[in-house]
């Protein structure tokens, strides 16, 4: 038997289909009528998973699944809850994951996290974490039948720490609390985003120091399988005493109130949501409430993100660049080895073995420079990648060390220490090293936008290359290149803006008590931004540098370069004319979203590791 959840007129009532409902004709009716609704006009019914239209004579187990959402709107009415097509394109793309991964708050990566956010896994807890939880828990069930007076459990919060709340009030003040702190105000996380908040502090309460119940935990692992996902606005934290309003949204969900989003039902009231998937509301108990909220989730779950999309353009920067070098026709001479060994700085010693193993070389020659050189050497945005795309390497290095520690520390306020049967407060909460580690991600990454910026230049201008102006047949006619620069230009000018840090500032809130405050919630922000503008300015120069290779015609590039260009092509045509450049620099962008680039170069960069050991 089906159950299906229908909203009437912004009432979600859940339907079981038995025998005296065959078509989705009945399925409406019987939704009305559990409503309470006397409306008895003609009505519309669509499936809210993909906003599909039902033929009110379709038979219900044909277009419909068990916990399917369906939205029921009288003829002349408009659809409630419209969903924007970041979330309409999450609802259609939406498979179910079979894999699980086990959390312990010990070993999540930022890798582990990220997949967690695309859907890629379901969560289990390790019987270590369910121990740890455990017995976290009976020293707070200890406090409250000893009456004992601790800061969260039975006190007010912030500056109302000193106010002694009364035993029968404890429910009713962690609910508050959430209540009052979901203020946050901005466009909503993505899923992919809310899931990694809720995976993350999932991971954290796994953990065994905040002092959650078991039924609670479970209830919030089911809440994630099922993709039931809470309004998060994306401003309002100031990073301490944790990410309090995003966090208190992601919980004001579990509890069934607000909005709530899953693939099925697209926004709706987060109690419907649940229930249509079978799940009951969280009821939060002593100290729940202030273990949801207190933490650096979300900074460190976007900042997450910013690391792992950092790494994938970081090293797909230095294989566009070796493409703009060869349609320059440069010379790899600067990046022998024997340079790198005496200034031996890891990333720098990297970025010169992959430009090596990509650009001419006995192993894979190529016909455009033919080993012919001459200029003396090539200006500082080609012979010096190594040094400078080296360093974004080595930034990204540290910050991965950062927040991988983040991921698996406990962040909350009062830890609870089940083997010493206390609670300490302290200020682990504080998110002031993912806050600068991700002002320190934003500057150093900027720079491989910075330079591709003046690499794009030199393909462009022929007063610096023997290429054509723009890279464009009939100059004058055709513009080529020319706005395609401007807009990497521009691109790299916000991003000086952004690159400015938000951790060097600090206002006091909470009436003084919460006197220094990180300002890491919009460091995470900002880094993404910067991350996206870099991305976006290398997909222009690998556009610009596939395009310089056209002009060498017929003679090939090496192996591995060549087929970067064949990889590019599949995407995207040369340009013989003018033509809108936009959906050509999306589907560049794509590629090195994807990171196409590095996978094809990959095998020849491995086989050139090999003959050259």
């Amino acid at each position: 038997m089906l159950r299906v959840s229908v909203q009437v007129g912004g009432v979600w009532v859940q339907v079981m289909c038995d025998d005296s409902i065959l078509n989705a004709r009945q399925l409406g009716q019987s939704a009305i009528a559990r409503s309470g609704s006397c409306l008895q006009r003609p009505f519309k019914l669509r499936r809210c998973v993909d906003g599909a239209p039902l033929s009110q004579d379709e038979a219900v187990s044909k277009v419909l699944c068990n916990n399917d959402f369906v939205d029921l709107v009288m003829d002349g009415d408009a659809w409630s809850f419209p969903t924007g097509p970041v979330f309409a394109a999450a609802q259609t793309s939406w498979k179910e994951p079979a894999e699980y991964i086990a959390l312990d708050g010990e070993s999540l990566t930022t890798d582990d996290l990220v997949r967690l956010g695309k859907g890629l896994l379901k969560i289990k807890l390790t019987k270590e974490a369910e121990k740890k939880v455990c017995d976290s828990r009976a020293v707070i069930d200890q406090i409250i039948k000893e009456n004992r007076v601790v800061y969260g459990i039975n006190t007010g919060f912030g500056k109302f720490a000193q106010t002694i709340i009364s035993p029968d009030q404890l429910k009713e003040l962690q609910d508050n609390l959430i209540r009052s702190h979901s203020a946050g105000v901005g466009v909503p996380l993505t899923p992919e985003r809310t899931r990694m908040l809720l995976a993350l502090r999932i991971n954290v309460l796994a953990k065994g120091y905040s002092g959650v119940s078991m039924e609670t935990l479970n209830a919030i692992v089911a809440a994630f399988n099922a993709s039931c996902l809470s309004w998060v606005p994306e401003q309002g934290t100031v990073g301490a005493c944790g990410d309090l309003a995003p966090l208190a949204h992601l919980t004001q969900g579990l509890m069934g109130e607000g909005l709530m989003w899953s693939p099925r039902s697209g926004w709706a009231p987060a109690k419907a949501v649940l229930e249509g998937h079978g799940l009951t509301p969280v009821v939060l108990t002593p100290k729940e409430g202030l273990a949801m909220i207190n933490g650096t989730q979300m900074i460190s779950s976007l900042g997450a993100e910013a690391l792992e999309r950092a790494q994938a353009i970081a090293r797909q920067a230095d294989i566009v660049a070796a493409l703009t070098l060869e349609a320059l026709k440069g010379t790899p001479a600067a990046f022998d080895k024997d340079i790198h060994a005496v200034k031996p700085q890891p990333g720098q010693m990297e970025v010169a073995f992959r430009m090596r193993s990509v650009l001419p070389s006995c192993l894979y020659p190529s016909e455009i420079t033919g080993g012919d050189y001459e200029r003396v050497q090539d200006a500082y945005t080609l012979r010096c990648c190594p040094q400078v795309h080296g360093i974004a390497n080595d930034t990204i290095a540290f910050v991965k060390n950062i927040l991988t520690i983040e991921l698996n520390s406990a962040t909350d306020n009062p830890l609870v220490f089940a083997e010493r049967g206390i609670t300490i407060s302290g200020g682990n909460f504080h998110g002031e090293y993912p806050a600068k580690a991700l002002d320190f991600l934003a500057i150093g990454v900027h720079e491989l936008a910075s330079i591709s910026e003046r690499r794009i230049e030199r393909l462009c201008n022929p007063s610096l290359s023997d290429l054509p102006a723009f890279l464009v047949k009939e100059g004058g006619l055709n513009s080529g290149f020319m706005i395609a620069h401007c807009t990497a230009a521009a691109l790299v000018s916000e991003n000086k803006v952004l690159c400015h840090p938000s951790s060097v500032d600090s206002l006091s809130t909470s009436a003084a008590t919460e006197d220094h405050v990180s300002m890491g919630g919009w460091a995470a922000r900002k880094a993404l931004r910067v991350v996206e503008h870099v991305e976006q300015v290398l997909a222009i120069e690998l556009l610009a540098a596939c395009q310089g290779l056209e002009f060498h015609r017929p003679l090939k590039s090496t192996a591995p370069l060549e087929q970067v260009h064949k990889l590019v092509r599949s995407v995207v045509g040369p340009w013989d004319k003018d033509r809108a450049m936009s959906p050509d620099i999306e589907a560049a962008h794509k590629l090195l979203r994807e990171e196409k680039v590095w996978e094809a170069v990959r095998p020849y960069m491995e086989q050139y590791a090999q003959k050259t050991l």
